[in-house]
């Protein structure tokens, strides 16, 4: 018989399930219909030796059968069965052996069973399932299975698993059931198929035993008589032979166990290609629940993730059983049984308990142990033992290979490892001691046993170290079993630590050394121990004398180290053989007993000399390898120690001096001086500049003495070495200082504790004599001395920052590099971030940021990962609270800890959010950042608040949520803490930051009593809003609770954790119950933090320049500059500008539309709802695009802080658009209803004139006239036919404004010169932005009528004044101003003359001069109003105005409106005078003449009266439509108006620095809005003139051809109409009418006396021809920009683009004049801000009763201790960082101190110095001089520092 194979290949399924058929043919009937076995192919390949594939689609899987059925049953002589299970089980593997018999037959079945393990290995039964087949009965089928205990017995070794179907397999339901258990099957085996190694190993395990058979065959027949030398030798080489092959055996099979084991963990390859630590810190999905019962293979990544967070525990983690997932959903136990068959096989059946005791066998915890540590890299072993030690485990000192068996010795993963303990002396004197466990020598007790004996000697260790805590895993412990295969082999060490009390065990520190497995196959890892320890402990069986163990019991007994023998087969007490040699029983005696004398026994010997372990001589032994000869290891410790070996000479304290100079002294002045730098005072620009040059000295000296010897070796190695050899250097760096460091600082620690004592000593005595100042002042001593000597991996890292700091300061000061020449720096830097490396965040020991190096290194990172989102998750606590550990045992971080000051400052890690987790998260990365403690001894008084304070406001403003951690329930403590959070949150609440807390109680006794919690919770929240209501008084904020602060819920925002050690240390393990609270709080974060969108890291460096700037302000608050939120913001303007340019640019098309409709007669009433109708599609256009915008960007989180007022905006805009349009339509419709009469006349004119010339033409028809006479006959005659229709119609006269202006201000009572003399002096247009008001201003309000008796002789005592007053004038050479104005008073009168222009303006804006024409009345009512309010005026200040200043403002308005109302008048008179009306019609009429004397008809006539008219319709629409266009075209590519109003006011800055246009600035600077107006107007011109000339031409060229298109369609339209309903002319003038009345301005009432036109067709014809040639001459006309008439605009596109960016917030900074740039007018709650302000001395700004300028900057002058007067009255002042109080107008404004220079405004003071002296008529003199810095500043720095804005 041969296989038969089937394959079915089905297109759905991309992984083929391979099934092997075995058992019964007669369970099975093939025929067609059988699913898995086609009668056809089954027969074909009954037949045949080789099977060709066939393709078929079975249930839309992939399945390849194979067909055995029978196999078993067939005689092996017929078939090589072995070859052809070993093809298929080599090509394809199988994935289930289908075991088919029929229901019911339980020996058909068992022997199948049976021939499937002696073919193919026990191990095929993993992947076998049976399969019952019946009749068409499945109900009965099923019953009969469930009743049927024979039948549940045999499917219990395949696991339980089976299904059942109808023999006839023709079922499609029962089929995709079998695969569906198939497939589950497959994903729970590992690996998922039966491969040919397994067979392959099956059967060189059947050779083998086949081998060692016949040998012993041989053996016994070849002993005969006469052959007995032969034999002997022969059976000698046999058993040789034999022993061999045995071993060979053992080792093949322990290498399958291992495999097999390494599969069941899932670590199948991890041999290999090892995990790494980088694998396990991340927030993976084990972060998002507690490790419950798991699955085997997912042991091992519980075990690890558990270790990293210190729960001891990890070794005993349930398994849950995975077989009960395999069964039946129809398998039901028949619990009903009640036979006395039934109980006795459920209770002695030996294949049912042998298979529950199989199936219960799990993986040993040990071997899961084991197995990570084999699969793991160096690093993370290393992690893993520090770990482990942390756990108070046992460590593997020596490990054999799992393959080659070699002895390797760990020392790497020791490397990290330090243990503190206090011994005592024969004298009682306690001696405390830290250090590196590898350095520490200590005594070594060594535990071996030799064979197997009953007692644990992991057990007894335990009791001699710990009896509390299992150090050494043994036999009773929680899920121990008998199949360890891992640990044979493997020596265990632990250290007992005393901890200098009188119940220690061991008065000094001992190591105990544990070899599991035998001693006698283990050899060499005995005699090390052996050779290494101070005394050996021997468990022995009952030996016999010539037993080889008794031979090394011997040896040891020789050896004069003591030695403890333990037998375990007797009872004896402990007995001292003989000197040093002691035995001791351990049969049915007491544990407590044998440990207790056990422990006297090695006490007593340790007490005498001995021989001491360490660590690092285990290396020296051949024959086991050491992990640290690693080619990468020893290239990164060499490296290493060639740094280390430069400092082992020098004095630890003088190490960090010479090394690291950058950040010693010089970067502390550094900071001192940055710092200062808020703190102004005097002359501040002055003081700044002095300080600004100091640190740049600085830099300069740090610059010098950068990259020292050890810094270049150590960036040498970074850059040079691989990734491998990298992380080696970078722990043996660490390393090797540490041990450099550590006996020094333990000695200055010691001297520390001892002054300190003396000082707590001395204060108790109340002593305040000099000895205790002395004692403090060598305390202080000491503590600077361990700052000194404190010297670790962080301070290389800091140098770097330091160096690059120094090297980017340099660059940009020397403007000659284009980059830092140290870019590399950060790049390294960000490297080891990623890596996992915490970088420092704050300098702990400068109290500093460095924001240039962290900015950089931030940068790198966002090169390298991209801009990914993180959650930042910060600490805050009081010091030695266990914060870092906290953090440690919750992520698996590597934070330094220990008691005291460990941290300083703050670090950040970052750890990443793995793939499959990112759909739970709305973010890549979280950032840890721990910090110092607060209230830490070495600081005092003041400066300890200060800085918490400093510190508890940066973490908690840059931590998205911070761990707010609370050690106990020291009310002292708690208040601490408390009050400094609360007021940080206080002031991130007040600058819009949002973050989360959550409080741990750690090291709270008796947390399991509920009512004890709530009480605590309750006390909390007490306390909370207790302090809430202090603080709020403090930062000036209404807050009465906590939750007013915060969103802050008691009950899941406060944890309760228990104390960190169970039991007291240094013996204690970690409570696993603290592990417990950790992971809950990990899941309390996780679970807060998936709802939060984090921070992308572009944002959190902004994030932390912001607080960072804020806080070396003293008012944070007010200091605090949220640079996220306003580029966010100025983003959003953008996006703003876009959406009301769509809804603006629709709004003017439709006005268009309508504007025609309405000239056309078309439309009598404009109606809201059918503009909004018109706006509804692009309204919904634009509010799908804010939805998206606001629901999709990456910054969405801080956008929907505006969305609602935005929204509101919109709504404002859309409906202020419609307002407008429709005010302006009626407006229209109004003018044209105002006109109609005259429009009737007009019309009336024209018939008129038509009939005249018409008649004229009839009468010269026929006499034949060249064109010059016809034209003298008409020109004749047009003059008659005008004075005729016009006799009773005056003509409307020119207007002369500026004489009106003068009669005007003559009959108010000015004097004609005078008005002469202020218009020749050219005064009066720069009224509105004059800096010195003076000349206009007298004394009093009575000294004008004095000065009118000036005339008069002046008396002999004004002569003496006036002579004296001279004198002194030529004495000093300065004249003294007549009228001494202040600063205020000046800007009052700047403002009073702007007000009076924008009244006169909106009075102007009345007159309806377009319809009704000038009147003088209008313009004397403008210079009223002026004088009228010039006197109001006066009435509320304390001075008076010359008459001068009355004319000259009246002047000036009058000239604005002169201009309006003169274009006003020449409109009028354009649409309202006859004569002026018929002149421009005049060419017309010529022309119709001519055409009539020529001959032409009626319909050509007709053609060109309406080309004509179309001809000015045209050109209009082209006009209005390019308007738009041009508008949005230079929106949207013109780079001043392509972005919002801040980016048009950095080109308007521009502009002005390439004019150096003094006035100009002048007036952007008084008068921003007419500045800008006239910007956009200067670049519309421009654009159009000069720029883009041919893209105008093209828009313009484009707007005429769609109009002629439209006007050629409405002509044939119209044309067609007429045809088809018979009409007359009049109805093809109304069609076409009707066809362009949105489109061009064509009335029909202008056309009569046509209605003798009857052929349509050739009018239009004669129209078309016409329009062409209009078109072309339209096309003449604009075929140059430069013939574009601007008056021609309905609505011009400078006057467009006005009206859009002008529409915003025009309110000025308080002090400099500068421009709020918010883009939304009334932009409320939000305050006004600008970018950049300027120095107050270019708005006139000085000191009181001075001529001295004030040039300090806004800025500049927030972060000093200045004052001010808020105004000219005032005589109280404010502190310029409390500016805010001063008043409504500065209420308002954001001004926050910044030190960055921006050269732009100290260049224009320099460059118009000598301008604005004489503007102002101030000097820049004393308080007021020009810094010598600011003059070194160029233009063009100035115009580039602008893109900083």
């Amino acid at each position: 018989m041969f296989f038969t194979l089937l394959y079915y290949v089905s297109v759905t399924a991309d992984l083929t399930i391979h099934v092997a058929l075995i058992g019964d043919p007669n369970a099975v009937t093939i025929e067609p219909g059988n699913l898995l076995l086609d009668k056809d192919l089954y027969s074909e390949a009954d037949e045949a030796s080789h099977i060709a594939p066939r393709i078929y689609d079975l249930c839309g899987r992939s399945v390849s059968v194979t067909n055995m059925l029978g196999l078993q049953s067939a005689e092996p002589t017929q078939i090589s069965l072995e070859n052809h299970i070993s093809q298929l089980v080599c090509k394809t593997g199988i994935h289930a052996f289908l075991l088919i018999s029929p229901l019911g037959n339980v020996y058909e079945h068992n022997m199948v069973e049976d021939w499937l393990q002696t073919m193919l290995g026990e191990r095929s039964l993993a992947f076998a399932m049976t399969v019952f087949t019946h009749e068409n009965e499945p109900d009965t089928a099923l019953g009969d299975l469930n009743d049927n205990s024979d039948l549940k017995h045999v499917t219990e070794k395949c696991g339980d698993r089976y299904h059942t179907c109808k023999k006839s397999m023709d079922d499609p339901e029962e089929i995709i059931t079998l695969l569906e258990k198939i497939d589950l099957m497959v994903s729970e085996n590992q690996p998922c198929c039966y491969t040919g190694e397994m067979y392959g190993e099956e059967m060189r395990q059947k050779q083998q035993l086949k081998d060692l058979g016949d040998r012993s065959q041989r053996k016994k027949t070849s002993t005969v008589p006469g052959n007995n030398a032969v034999g002997n030798k022969d059976e000698g080489e046999e058993i040789k032979l034999e022993g061999s092959l045995n071993e060979k055996i053992i080792v093949e099979k322990q290498q399958s166990e291992v495999e097999e084991l390494m599969c069941r963990l899932h670590l199948q390859g991890k041999y290999q290609n090892k995990m790494k630590t980088a694998d396990f810190l991340n927030i993976g999905s084990s972060a998002q629940h507690r490790h419950e019962p798991q699955t085997e293979n997912k042991l091992a990544h519980t075990f690890l993730q558990r270790l990293l967070m210190l729960d001891y525990r990890a070794r005993y983690i349930p398994v849950r059983d995975e077989n009960s997932e395999m069964h039946d959903t129809n398998d039901n136990r028949n619990d009903n049984a009640e036979t006395e068959d039934s109980a006795f096989d459920a209770l002695f059946n030996k294949n049912t308990v042998s298979g529950d005791i199989k199936k219960n066998t799990h993986v040993h915890p040990m071997d899961v142990q084991m197995a990570v540590f084999h699969s793991s890299d160096s690093f993370l072993q290393q992690f893993m033992v520090t770990k482990l030690s942390l756990c108070q485990y046992a460590l593997p000192l020596l490990v054999p290979n799992l393959f080659t068996k070699e002895i390797e010795f760990p020392l790497w993963t020791f490397r990290q490892i330090r243990k503190t303990w206090k011994s005592t002396n024969g004298s009682n004197i306690v001696t405390s001691q830290s250090m590196p466990i590898y350095k520490a020598e200590t005594p070594m007790v060594s535990f071996f046993r030799f064979g197997s004996v009953s007692s644990s000697k992991s057990q007894l260790m335990n009791n001699l170290i710990n009896q509390r805590h299992s150090t050494f895993f043994h036999r009773h412990c929680p899920g121990s079993n008998k199949t360890c295969l891992l640990m044979d082999g493997v020596v265990e060490i632990a250290w007992y630590c005393p901890a200098g009390k009188p119940n220690d065990i061991f008065t000094d520190c001992v190591a105990f050394c544990n070899l599991h497995g035998d001693a006698i196959e283990n050899a060499i890892q005995r005699d090390i121990l052996i050779e290494k320890a101070s005394v050996n402990v021997v468990l022995l069986p009952s030996l016999g004398k010539g037993d080889k163990s008794m031979a090394i019991v011997q040896e040891l007994f020789k050896s004069s180290k003591p030695l403890i023998c333990l037998l375990t087969e007797e009872d004896s007490v402990a007995t001292e053989i003989r000197k040093g040699k002691y035995k001791m029983g351990l049969r049915d005696r007491n544990q407590s007993d044998v440990s207790e004398e056990l422990k006297g026994i090695i006490r007593n010997n340790l007490s005498t000399p001995c021989c001491y372990f360490k660590l690092e001589d285990m290396a020296k032994y051949s024959g086991v390898r050491v992990d640290e000869d690693d080619e990468d290891c020893q290239v990164g410790k060499t490296n290493a120690l060639q740094i280390t070996d430069l400092l082992k000479e020098m004095e630890l304290s003088k190490i960090k001096e010479k090394f690291l100079p950058c950040q010693g002294r010089l970067w502390h002045d550094w900071c001192q001086r940055n710092k200062d730098l808020y703190r102004l005072q005097g002359n501040l620009e002055m003081e700044r500049s002095k300080i600004q040059h100091e640190m740049m000295q600085i830099r300069h000296h740090q610059h010098n003495v950068a990259f020292t010897e050890l810094m270049q070796m150590f960036i040498t190695s970074l850059r040079s070495l691989g990734e491998k050899e990298k992380s080696y250097f970078l722990k043996w760096v660490g390393i090797l200082l540490d041990d450099l460091s550590s006996d020094e600082l333990s000695d200055l620690h010691h001297k520390y504790d001892e002054k300190w004592s003396e000082v707590l000593a001395l204060k108790k005595k109340h002593d305040k004599s000099e000895q205790l100042k002395m004692r403090q002042m060598e305390l202080e001593k000491i503590s600077g001395k361990l700052q000194a000597a404190t010297f670790g991996f962080e301070h290389i890292l800091r140098e770097m920052g330091q160096i690059y700091e120094a090297h980017a300061s340099v660059a940009r000061q020397s403007k000659g590099e284009s980059e830092v020449t140290v870019s590399y720096l950060p790049e390294l830097a960000a490297e080891l971030m990623i890596s996992g490396h915490p970088i420092e965040l704050m300098d702990g020991d400068a109290a500093h940021v460095p924001l240039t190096w962290i900015h950089g290194v931030l940068d790198e990172v966002i090169k390298k990962l991209g801009d990914q989102r993180v959650f930042v998750l910060s600490i805050l606590g009081i010091q030695s609270t266990g914060k870092s550990t906290m953090l440690n045992a919750m992520f698996g971080l590597q934070f330094a800890v220990s008691a005291g000051r460990c941290t300083r400052g703050a670090f950040m890690q970052l750890l990443k959010v793995t793939e499959e987790m990112k759909d739970d998260f709305r973010f890549d990365y979280v950032l840890v950042v721990d910090t110092e403690g607060l209230r830490a001894l070495e600081l005092a008084g003041k400066a300890t608040v200060h800085h918490d304070n400093e510190l508890a406001t940066f973490v908690i403003g840059l931590g998205n949520m911070t761990l707010i951690n609370i050690f106990g329930e020291n009310p002292a403590e708690m208040q601490d803490i408390i009050q400094i959070a609360v007021q940080a949150f206080m002031r991130m609440k007040k600058v819009s930051l949002s973050p989360s807390c959550v409080f741990v109680h750690q090291n709270v006794g008796d947390i399991m009593a509920g009512e004890k919690n709530m009480e605590g919770k309750r006390r909390l929240q007490d306390k909370l809003d207790e302090i809430t209501q202090l603080a709020a008084k403090e930062e000036d904020s209404n807050a009465e609770c906590f939750s007013d602060v915060i969103a802050f819920d008691i009950q899941r925002d406060v944890k309760y954790f228990s104390q960190l050690w169970e039991g007291s240390p240094p013996m204690a393990p970690p409570n696993p119950c603290y592990s417990e609270d950790v992971q809950e709080l990990r899941k309390t974060i996780l679970s807060k933090t998936s709802k939060s969108f984090g921070m992308t890291l572009s944002q959190l460096k902004s994030r932390i320049q912001d607080l960072w700037n804020a806080l070396l302000n003293e008012k944070f608050v007010f200091s605090f500059k949220n640079t996220l939120e306003i580029a966010v913001y100025r983003k959003l303007e953008i996006q703003y500008g876009k959406w009301i340019w769509a809804l603006r640019s629709v709004m003017l098309s439709i006005e268009n539309q309508l504007h025609n409709r309405i000239e056309n007669g078309k439309l009598q009433k404009v109606e809201r709802h059918y503009l909004v109708e018109e706006m509804r599609k692009t309204r919904e256009e634009v509010d799908k695009s804010m939805e998206k915008y606001f629901d999709e960007d990456r910054d969405k989180e801080m956008l929907i802080q505006w969305r609602g007022r935005f929204q509101t905006k919109m709504c404002e805009l859309h409906d202020e658009l419609v307002k407008g349009a429709k005010r302006k339509l009626e407006e229209v419709i109004h003018q044209r209803d105002a006109r109609k009469k005259l429009d009737d006349k007009k019309t009336q004119y024209e018939n008129k004139l038509f009939q005249k010339s018409k008649e004229l033409a009839s009468k010269l028809k026929d006499k034949a006239k060249d064109e010059k006479q016809l034209e003298n006959e008409f020109n004749t005659l047009w003059g008659t036919w005008v004075t005729e229709l016009t006799e009773d119609t005056p003509p409307i006269k020119d207007i002369n404004i500026s004489d009106d202006v003068t009669c005007i201000l003559k009959e108010i009572g000015n004097e004609l010169s005078l008005i002469h003399d202020r218009r020749s002096c050219g005064m009066y247009p720069q009224i509105c932005t004059m800096g010195n008001y003076s000349d206009y201003v007298i004394g009093s309000k009575h000294q004008d009528q004095q000065s009118k008796a000036g005339k008069r002789k002046p008396s002999k005592d004004q002569l003496q004044k006036n002579i004296v007053s001279g004198a002194l004038k030529r004495l000093w050479g300065v004249i003294v101003p007549s009228n001494f104005l202040t600063y205020t008073d000046q800007e009052l009168i700047r403002a009073f003359t702007n007000d009076v222009v924008e009244r006169s303006q909106k009075i102007i804006d009345t007159k309806p001069i377009e319809k009704m024409g000038y009147s003088d009345s209008y313009m004397q009512e403008i210079v009223i109003h002026v004088k009228e309010s010039v006197k109001e005026f006066e009435s509320k200040i304390k001075y008076g105005f010359k008459r001068e200043f009355t004319v000259d403002l009246s002047l000036h308005v009058c000239e604005l409106a002169g201009s309006k109302f003169a274009d006003s008048h020449s409109k009028f008179r354009c649409n309202n005078d006859a004569h002026t009306y018929l002149e421009q019609k005049r060419p017309q009429y010529n022309k119709i003449f001519k055409s009539y004397c020529k001959g032409s008809t009626s319909a050509a006539v007709l053609g060109e009266l309406i080309c004509n008219t179309l001809k000015e319709s045209i050109v209009q629409a082209v006009y209005d439509q390019t308007a738009i266009d041009l508008a949005g075209e230079m929106r949207l590519s013109h780079p001043p108006f392509s972005g919002n109003r801040s980016n048009m006011e950095i080109h308007i800055l521009t502009s002005l620095a390439e004019e150096e246009n003094f006035d100009k600035c002048m007036t952007y600077i008084h008068n921003p809005r007419k500045h800008f107006e006239r910007f956009i107007r200067e670049n519309v011109e421009k654009y159009i003139l000069i720029e883009n000339r041919s893209k105008i031409l093209t828009m313009i060229e484009g707007n005429i051809k769609g109009k002629e298109q439209r006007v050629s369609h409405a002509v044939h339209t119209a044309t067609n109409t007429v045809k088809n309903k018979n009409g007359d002319t009049n109805m093809w003038l109304r069609e076409l009418s009707s066809a362009l009345k949105d489109e061009l301005k064509f009335a029909e009432k202008h056309f009569s006396d046509f209605c003798d036109i009857t052929n349509f067709d050739f009018l239009e014809e004669e129209v078309r021809e016409g329009l062409a040639n209009r078109i072309m001459e339209i096309n003449r006309s604009l075929s140059n920009v430069s013939l574009l008439e601007m008056k021609q605009f309905r609505e011009r596109p400078d006057e467009i683009l006005i009206k859009h960016f002008c529409d915003c917030c025009w309110v000025q900074c308080p002090f400099c004049k500068a421009i709020c740039t918010n883009s939304m007018e009334g932009h409320n709650p939000y305050d006004h801000n600008v970018p950049f302000h300027r120095s107050k001395g270019i708005n006139g700004c000085h000191v009181r009763n001075s001529v001295e300028f004030w040039i300090d900057f806004c800025t500049t002058s927030v972060a000093s201790n200045g004052r001010f007067y808020p105004s000219h009255k005032s005589e109280d002042t404010y502190f310029m960082k409390e500016y805010r109080k001063a008043g409504p107008i500065f209420a308002d404004w954001s001004i926050t101190p910044d030190l960055s220079e921006l050269p732009y405004w100290k260049w224009f003071v320099c460059r118009f110095q000598e301008d604005l002296e004489r503007f102002y008529d101030k000097k820049f003199q004393g308080s007021g001089e020009i810094p010598i810095e600011w003059r070194k500043f160029t233009k063009q720095q100035a115009i580039e520092s602008l893109k900083k804005i």
